[in-house]
C-alpha cells in the first residue's frame, strides 16, 4: 500500500499544502518546528482515523481556522487505487469518506491502509504502565483483524455497562447477580476471543522482534515477551472461556462490593525482557530506545508477511539518537524493505551516503515554515 498524494488544508502549521510522494523512500529534513512531523500525522490520519501525536482533534487546526481536511491518493494491490479525506469542524466533529463516500463508523477505516510508526513518545511503550502496551498490541491486531477490532469495540463497550449496572443498582444482591448475567455472557464471548487472539499473535511476534533487535542492536542480547492475563493463556477462545467464567465467578462478591469490572481482558499485561532482565525495571535509556525501534520493524515484518498489500512506515525524529552503524543498519534495511517509507529528520544525516534519490523511487523534500520542496540533487 502506498499514498501517491496529500493535500493539507489548515492542518497544524500547514494553511494549505500539497506534495507528491515517491513510492519507496520519502525523507523530509528541516528544522523543528517546520511541520514535518504534521505532515506524516495527516497520513497516519487517513490511515487510522486519529493523530499519532494529540490526542485530541481540536488541537490539530490551524489557530486561525475552525476546521481542517486531509485528502490522500491510495495505490494498493486489493484496492487498485482509492482516496480517502478525513474532515473535522469544531461543530461538526470528525468525518472520514472513501472516494467520496462518507464512512458509517470511523473503525471502517482501521485496516484499510496498514501503518506503522515510531516517533519519539514510542518511550512510553518501555517505561511506562500497562494501558500503553495494551494499546500497541490492540492497534497491531486491530489493523490485520477486522474480527479482533469488533470484539474489542464491543468488550469496551460491554463494560462500561456492566460497571453502569454494578454502580447504579440499589437492590439486594441476589437480584444484581440476575441482572449482570446477560452481560456476563457477552463479557465471557468477547472477553475470551480477545485473549486468545493476542496470545496467538503475540506468540508469533517474538520471533520477529528478537531478529530486529538483534539486526538494529548488534549486540547478542536475547529479547523475550510474556502475555500476563488472569488465566493460562490460549489461541483457542473455548479454553480461556471456562478460565475467564470461574474467575469472574470468584471474585463476584469484590466486583459487587468495589462496583466495577476486576477481571478480564482490559486489565492484562506485556513484559518485554532482555536475557533474563526485565526492560521497564532495568534497562538504560539506550536500550529501551532500541527495544521500542525493535517493536515497530518488528511489526513491520510481521504485517509484510500477512498482509496482501505492505504497510506504510513512518519514523519521525529516529536517526538523531542513532551512532553511524545503528543508523547504517537501520537504512540497510529500510533499502530492502518493498514498501513505502517515511522519515522525518531534523539533524543533519548523511541520507546520501545510503540512498539515491532519483526522484521517481526515493524523494528528498525540505520543510520550513510549512512549505514542502523537493531537493532535486
Amino acid at each position: 500500500m502506498r499514498i501517491t498524494q496529500l493535500e493539507l488544508l489548515n492542518f497544524r502549521n500547514h494553511v494549505k499544502s500539497r506534495v507528491d510522494w515517491a513510492p519507496h523512500l520519502n525523507i523530509l529534513t528541516g528544522p523543528n518546528g517546520a511541520g514535518k512531523t504534521s505532515i506524516i500525522d495527516a497520513i497516519h490520519y487517513l490511515c487510522m482515523s486519529r493523530s499519532f501525536v494529540s490526542r485530541t482533534d481540536q488541537y490539530v487546526i490551524n489557530s486561525d481556522e475552525s476546521y481542517f481536511m486531509i485528502n490522500g491518493h491510495f495505490e494498493g494491490n486489493i484496492r487498485a487505487e482509492f482516496d480517502v479525506a478525513c474532515s473535522y469542524s469544531r461543530g461538526d466533529g470528525k468525518r472520514i469518506f472513501v472516494n467520496d463516500s462518507p464512512l458509517d463508523r470511523l473503525s471502517d477505516l482501521i485496516g484499510m491502509v496498514p501503518v506503522v510508526v515510531l516517533s519519539p513518545d514510542d518511550k512510553k511503550l518501555t517505561l511506562e504502565g500497562p494501558s500503553e502496551r495494551r494499546s500497541f498490541i490492540d492497534s497491531f491486531i486491530s489493523q490485520i483483524s477486522s474480527s479482533y477490532l469488533r470484539d474489542l469495540l464491543d468488550y469496551r463497550k460491554i463494560r462500561r455497562q456492566r460497571n453502569t449496572l454494578l454502580q447504579d443498582f440499589n437492590g439486594p444482591v441476589s437480584v444484581l447477580k440476575t441482572y449482570l448475567e446477560p452481560w456476563n455472557i457477552q463479557l465471557l464471548e468477547a472477553g475470551s476471543r480477545i485473549v486468545a487472539k493476542r496470545f496467538e499473535v503475540l506468540e508469533n511476534f517474538k520471533s520477529y522482534l528478537e531478529k530486529d533487535y538483534a539486526m538494529i542492536s548488534g549486540m547478542n542480547l536475547t529479547t523475550n515477551l510474556s502475555y500476563e492475563t488472569f488465566c493460562e493463556p490460549s489461541a483457542n477462545p473455548e479454553d480461556v472461556y471456562e478460565q475467564y467464567r470461574q474467575k469472574l465467578e470468584e471474585t463476584s462478591d469484590k466486583e459487587i462490593e468495589r462496583e466495577q469490572t476486576l477481571i478480564g481482558p482490559h486489565k492484562d499485561e506485556i513484559m518485554f525482557y532482555l536475557d533474563d532482565f526485565e526492560l521497564r525495571r532495568f534497562g538504560s535509556q539506550g536500550q529501551h530506545r532500541l527495544f521500542a525501534l525493535s517493536l515497530k520493524l518488528a511489526q513491520l515484518h510481521y504485517y509484510s508477511d500477512e498482509l496482501d498489500d505492505l504497510p506504510i512506515l513512518m519514523l519521525d525524529d529516529v536517526f538523531g539518537d542513532l551512532d553511524p552503524r545503528k543508523t547504517e543498519a537501520l537504512l540497510k534495511t529500510l533499502q530492502e524493505h518493498q514498501g513505502q517509507i517515511f522519515i522525518t529528520s531534523a539533524n543533519p544525516v548523511p541520507f546520501e551516503q545510503y540512498v539515491t534519490f532519483d526522484g521517481k523511487r526515493n524523494r528528498l523534500f525540505k520543510v520550513d515554515n510549512a512549505q514542502v520542496e523537493e531537493i532535486i540533487n
